[in-house]
């Protein structure tokens, strides 16, 4: 009842986002996440063995850029095909983070968010 208040209220909330193989998006698309505006955009991206690398570099330009997004996950298997753009990305929000897949599991030495995240903190600011 709160949330039907909030959205009749005019209230505005962010999606998340998702470049994945078909088994990740199909996931999260059942768990709700889909979404299409006005403007026919979806929020999310399916890659298969033939999307080519400047797909995948278009559809995460556009998701970082759309002020409806909050939170962009990404495959990291996919996330490497464009290491160089994720790496340029510096801004908190949209986050991204990367996920593992059904066939690659996840590697946090390969996430360009997290290791930037550990530079920021020495050992000592967790004791």
């Amino acid at each position: 009842m709160a949330a039907h208040s909030a959205v009749t209220a005019g209230a505005k909330g962010r999606l998340i986002a998702v470049i994945g193989d078909e088994d990740t998006c199909t996931g999260f698309l059942l768990g709700g996440i889909g979404e299409v505006n006005a403007k026919r955009q979806k929020n999310f991206l399916v890659v298969h063995k033939d999307t080519s690398v400047s797909e995948i570099e278009k559809a995460f330009e556009q998701f970082i850029n759309r002020a409806d997004i909050a939170i962009l996950l990404i495959n990291q298997n996919i996330a490497e095909e464009i290491r160089h753009v994720i790496d340029a990305y510096e801004k908190a929000i949209p986050a991204v983070l990367e996920i593992p897949s059904k066939e690659q599991p996840y590697d946090p030495s390969k996430d360009s968010i997290l290791r930037r995240a550990k530079g920021l903190f020495s050992a000592e600011d967790f004791k």
